[in-house]
């Protein structure tokens, strides 16, 4: 019951000591809705560079050309061999004939030019798609030795310009939710402690009467936690709404039709619930951290 007790009150001196000192309350959760706004953005930037990435390792793949001499039993063989090699996913056979018949409809000109030719000049190949795109090139690599291989096509530059790019624009934005969490805990612990320094004499009076040091650290930690929850309100209000408008008027891809965005729902709410979170933990930590350090209890 005492527990209870002790629970029950420091709940409520924390909401007053929030209603009392409105004026720092507000700087706090100002900070920490700047903060969540910004972390929202890098947030669902991140997790849709992280699709993006996926959807494009999904559609790249590399292009193994068969010997024109190359037989059925040669054909098979191969086809066994690159399933057995490192790294790939998944592979699909295109025959000289298909790819005739897909150039003829492509394009008249295409089709005028193959009529002309007694003997088809194409090159029956594999479609292979692999597990990891930065492992591509070595993949590729190990196909050109395998035999009855002509020659083997992946786009080489493209690839390693999407990754290069993709790994740039990640780690900037994981960087960026690190940097705004640590923000947060600085300005929120500044708070804190000028809360702390301008209750001082109350804070001495319960240290006198035997006040436990639990006692006297929880109503700060639930002040740190309020703040953290009602300042997390607004960002979660711009990333449900926010989002919703944005994936209307880009019609749900970014650029090209290659590259969806994220469907709002549920996306939005796992978003939300990231940064109520997010708030109410450095709300409590860094109110927690500035408890211990300064009041020396």
């Amino acid at each position: 019951m005492k527990a209870i007790r002790i629970f029950g009150r420091s709940i409520r001196d924390a909401f007053k000591s929030v209603i009392r000192n409105f004026s720092l309350s507000m700087a706090s959760i100002l900070c920490v809705t700047i903060t969540l706004i910004i972390m929202s953005v890098a947030i669902i930037v991140a997790c849709n560079i992280k699709e993006a990435t996926k959807t494009i390792e999904d559609e790249m793949h590399i292009v193994v050309y068969m010997k024109g001499e190359a037989t059925d039993e040669d054909k098979d063989n191969l086809e066994a061999e690159i399933k057995n090699t490192k790294n790939v996913r998944e592979i699909e056979y295109v025959s000289k004939e298909s790819q005739k018949q897909a150039m003829e409809e492509y394009d008249e000109l295409f089709k005028t030019l193959l009529d002309y030719l007694d003997v088809n000049p194409l090159l029956s190949s594999f479609i292979v798609y692999v597990d990891k795109i930065e492992d591509m090139s070595k993949t590729a690599d190990s196909l050109k030795g395998l035999p009855n291989v002509e020659t083997v096509k992946y786009g080489e530059q493209t690839v390693e310009e999407v990754v290069n790019v993709f790994d740039v624009v990640e780690k900037v934005t994981i960087g960026i939710v690190i940097a705004m969490l640590l923000v947060t805990i600085f300005l929120i612990g500044n708070t804190i402690k000028l809360t702390i320094f301008s209750r001082r004499s109350e804070i001495e009076i319960m240290r006198l009467v035997g006040a436990s040091n639990t006692a006297i650290k929880l109503p700060f930690i639930f002040e740190g936690l309020i703040i953290g929850i009602i300042g997390s309100i607004i960002p979660v209000c711009i990333t449900i709404y926010g989002y919703v408008i944005l994936n209307n008027a880009m019609n749900g891809h970014i650029f090209t039709e290659l590259l969806k965005l994220i469907k709002p729902y549920n996306f939005v709410f796992y978003v939300s619930g990231v940064l109520v979170i997010i708030g109410a933990l450095v709300g409590m930590l860094s109110s927690g951290h500035s408890v211990r350090r300064y009041l020396k209890i």
